[in-house]
């Protein structure tokens, strides 16, 4: 058995199938049977609902992402893109960080590539806005809406300061509403060392096009949440839509119009683009047409799951898993083990997690939670939440640092300080350069 084990996609499937089979097929990796190869943009798996915390200062980014070379000492890690699947001859298209692109021969592929941000054709849409997806974006988020507490402390302008102080975020599910009350906490929290400003001169606007919040956390707990969001001044406008906001100048749906300096994108996501560009079979959905033992439907050696994956429900019949980190974390396992079964010639297993239920934060002391049909409010769903994430979180290493992140926040006051500069490290070298020349 000589075997290359290509997985396409370092997140949540991809860190936690390639440790589990780098433990399972230990053996078989030092004796050069089996080599595993990993192809991502980034070197790092990122624990995307720690994001929020990121944004609002109580957790350092570097303690929410994991290493992968570290992690996956066995494994090859290649930091680039693939850009095309030729599953016939087995082989992808590699497009690495720098240089050409080539091409990768694998004798078992594993389709990881996850999700990107699912946007529509907005007039505007990036004029002012990002979406929340990284750690790049959480950061950049939370260094301008404290850039932007700067402006309008320090303008006469009425406009201009009624324009920064105007934050929009579009979708009201777990990445935009968990974004969105992290940051108003952190500046709520912020305005107390400014002279000028208050926390109401703040508009944080929540725009869903449906006409509920968290359906995650289902409809009891999705209305109380609508309640602590509107109790908070919150503005949340239910069935709206973004019409248009072409320079910052925001059109909604229901007639409403305003400036705004930023605009939070988070309404949906949708598989990578690496999945049109492979000849697997893809679903209506445009995902990767699976099967309930994780294996790419009438394809051999090829296997998928997670966001970029449509995997059927066995516990609910007709219905697909809900791409999150509940079943993406509990069906690299499955899919690792049915590896190594494909491997060894036995018989392969469905994947079966029945949903436990959700749990959301909603600021410092603050949250919701429906698990097993339990519902919490408040300080209790709160802890719930980060006590949940922090089991999830990969590696002792990330989990203590997390820990230690926390604790200090207990006795120290989180801070406060923009360095939006760090996004552009080389204008003050340019500025200055230009000096020289005149």
């Amino acid at each position: 058995m000589n075997k290359h084990i290509l997985i396409v996609g370092g997140g949540y499937v991809g860190l936690y199938t390639a440790l589990r089979l780098q433990r399972k097929l230990h053996r078989e990796l030092r004796g050069g049977e089996v080599r595993i190869t990993i192809i991502d943009p980034q070197s790092y798996m990122t624990y995307q609902p720690f994001l929020p915390e990121a944004a609002a200062g109580n957790l350092s980014p570097r303690h929410l992402v994991a290493p992968l070379r570290r992690i996956l000492p066995k494994v090859r890690i290649l930091n680039g893109t693939v850009t095309k699947v030729d599953h016939n001859e087995r082989v992808v298209t590699f497009q690495p960080a720098e240089g050409k692109p080539r091409q990768v021969a694998y004798d078992i592929i594993v389709m990881a590539a996850g999700s990107i941000s699912r946007t529509l054709p907005i007039p505007g849409l990036t004029d002012i806005g990002i979406g929340f997806k990284t750690v790049g974006e959480a950061i950049a988020l939370r260094n301008r809406v404290l850039h932007l507490l700067d402006v309008a402390e320090s303008t006469d302008d009425l406009k201009v300061r009624r324009r920064a102080l105007t934050f929009v975020v579009v979708g009201a599910g777990f990445a935009g509403v968990e974004a969105l009350a992290e940051l108003e906490d952190m500046a709520r929290d912020s305005v107390r060392y400014y002279r000028n400003l208050r926390a109401s001169d703040i508009r944080w606007v929540l725009v869903e096009a449906t006409n509920r919040v968290l359906p995650e956390v289902g409809p009891e707990m999705g209305k109380w949440t609508l309640e602590q969001l509107r109790e908070r001044g919150i503005d949340v406008k239910l069935e709206t839509r973004l019409e248009s906001c072409v320079d910052g100048h925001v059109v909604l749906s229901d007639g409403t119009k305003f400036e705004a300096e930023t605009l939070v994108w988070t309404a949906g996501v949708k598989p990578s683009p690496v999945v049109k560009d492979s000849d697997l079979p893809l679903d209506e959905r445009g995902r990767i047409k699976t099967t309930t033992m994780l294996t790419v439907a009438g394809t051999q050696d090829a296997f998928a799951a997670g966001d970029a994956a449509g995997v059927p429900d066995v516990t609910n019949p007709g219905q697909y898993c809900a791409p999150n980190a509940q079943h993406a974390v509990r069906q690299a396992k499955v899919l690792a083990d049915n590896i190594v079964r494909h491997l060894r010639g036995q018989q392969l297993v469905e994947y079966r997690h029945k949903y436990v239920g959700s749990v959301a934060g909603l600021g410092l002391h603050q949250g919701v939670a429906n698990v097993y049909g339990v519902k919490l409010r408040g300080f209790p769903a709160w802890f719930m939440h980060r006590t949940y994430h922090l089991s999830r979180v990969p590696t002792l290493n990330r989990k203590v640092r997390v820990v230690v992140d926390w604790t200090l926040a207990l006795f120290f006051k989180r801070e406060t300080i923009s360095l939006g500069e760090m996004e552009h490290p080389r204008e003050d070298f340019r500025a200055a350069v230009a000096t020289m020349r005149r």
